[in-house]
């Protein structure tokens, strides 16, 4: 079989990142290799996200900067799934003429048998067709193949919603909620184990109704199974929804080892009066009084949440009662959106909609606030010794600069989910020969202790203090966390 080229853009949340993984995967039994340059490709494949309307401006972008290079190579196939092709199907190829194949969110399993069909016949296929059963897409030994091994990796459980917040568009274009197997998750969770995974995030709209259509174990009966696989070292989920979040759940993070310290809970707004617009289906008394049972089995926990900022009708007192909440939780961090009118909506049609200029005035002022609260929560760390799982080089790739010293520095997270970016102490004067860090092996997915020493808005940074295994080798010479 002839070696073929996919290049894969992947725009959008975790699912789509592990749905790229699947795409990769299903088209390896056709030939096709992944590549980093969308020059060398032979198949593009770009997975979208609407759940914004920057996000899907992001991918009709990227389709245009394709038109050169589909002239240069006009045997070059060029697809669009994800969550703009199953809302906008056929649409797609009216504006982007020389697209080959738009599938559906449902349609990653038919992928193979559609390229096929492309590659034979250089037809134009539409495939946006959303089965209510979710496909087991993966069998064992392609992706075992097709596994590259990451220390942390995504696993989907459930796809859909049911939920239908007036703001989003998830149902419209994931469909009705649907759960897999335990079997197949707990399978596919050993698989990647074997692999080199130490840490997995199960994925869902709600994880926290998985499995309640199906008859199937609870969602935290699901986690205590995964807390049972061997050479597992932690466990992380997202989306909680706050109206599902169950005091079984609370219980877990207490009770179960592998699950981590960290509890994203979306909440959107403080205004119950918006929070009965967006059909949330919760005050944000019980949102509250949540965290405070939560923090009281697991005084520890660090809580990050969503918010929409500029909903339509919200007032500035609603505004108001978000930033009250946000001083009354005190999140770890948030992750805060402009609010846009998305496609089949029922808050698209709301009538009183917010003047841009107000609404990122309000974002300002909430992610600001928002930082002063990060910070001092971070700065809380500086002196502790934290657990970190390493997953590999810093973004600087190593290569510390510090009065005159250099020194490899290495990057992973806290099980409370803070990015923290070290060094071993091994260190060598300015201007000596240095490891060749873009060459450096490196033995990810080792926990290790760290004593942090600075805090920042994002991250943190800190020191090994203790001796560890093995970091890396090369060229015969070893270095040593401690």
């Amino acid at each position: 079989m002839d070696i073929k080229y996919l290049y894969i853009n992947t725009i959008g949340c975790q699912m789509n990142v592990y749905d790229s993984r699947q795409i990769a995967c299903e088209l390896k039994s056709l030939g096709y290799i992944e590549t980093k340059s969308p020059d060398k490709a032979d198949l593009i494949i770009l997975n979208t996200c609407s759940i914004r309307e920057k996000a899907q401006e992001k991918a009709f972008s990227f389709l245009g900067r394709l038109a050169t290079l589909k002239k240069k190579k006009p045997n070059l196939i060029i697809g669009v799934g994800g969550c703009v092709a199953q809302q906008e199907g056929r649409n797609i190829i009216k504006r982007v003429p020389f697209i080959n194949i738009v599938f559906g969110t449902r349609a990653i399993s038919r992928l193979p048998h559609l390229i096929s069909r492309v590659e034979s016949t250089n037809s134009r296929i539409v495939d946006i067709e959303m089965p209510d059963i979710m496909p087991e897409t993966i069998n064992e030994q392609s992706f075992e193949r097709a596994s590259q091994g990451p220390v942390s990796n995504f696993i989907t459980i459930m796809r859909g919603c049911d939920n239908y917040c007036t703001y989003c568009v998830v149902p419209h274009v994931r469909g009705r909620e649907t759960s897999r197997s335990p079997q197949n998750i707990i399978r596919d969770i050993r698989n990647f184990v074997k692999t080199g995974t130490k840490e997995v995030t199960l994925l869902g709209q709600n994880v926290n109704s998985f499995g309640k259509k199906e008859n199937l174990c609870s969602f935290p009966k699901l986690l205590s199974q995964v807390n049972d696989i061997n050479g597992l070292s932690r466990i992380r989920f997202t989306t909680s929804h706050p109206k599902d979040f169950s005091e079984e759940l609370m219980y877990a993070f207490r009770d179960l080892e592998k699950l981590c310290n960290h509890l994203h809970l979306p909440v959107q707004s403080g205004s119950n009066k918006i929070l009965k617009r967006m059909n949330r289906k919760y005050t944000k008394e019980l949102y509250i009084e949540k965290i405070e049972k939560l923090r009281k089995l697991r005084p520890d926990i660090s809580v990050t949440s969503d918010m929409i900022v500029g909903f339509p009708g919200e007032t500035d007192a609603d505004f108001e009662e978000t930033l009250g909440l946000m001083k009354t939780v005190g999140f770890d961090g948030l992750f805060a959106f402009i609010y846009s009118d998305r496609p089949n909506t029922r808050a698209s049609e709301f009538s009183d909609k917010i003047p841009e200029k107000e609404k990122k005035e309000r974002l300002q002022k909430l992610l600001d606030m928002q930082e002063a609260i990060t910070r001092k929560k971070n700065r809380n760390h500086v002196g502790k010794i934290e657990s970190i799982l390493v997953e590999g080089m810093s973004k600087k790739h190593g290569n510390v600069i510090d009065k005159g010293i250099n020194e490899i520095q290495w990057t992973g997270r806290t099980s409370t989910n803070k990015i923290v970016n070290f060094t071993n102490g091994h260190s060598q004067s300015k201007g000596t020969a240095f490891i060749d860090s873009s060459k450096e092996e490196i033995a990810t997915g080792i926990l290790i202790d760290v004593r942090i020493e600075k805090a920042f808005s994002h991250s943190l940074s800190g020191k090994a203090v203790t001796p560890g295994p093995l970091l890396n080798t090369y060229k015969g010479e070893k270095a040593y966390v401690a």
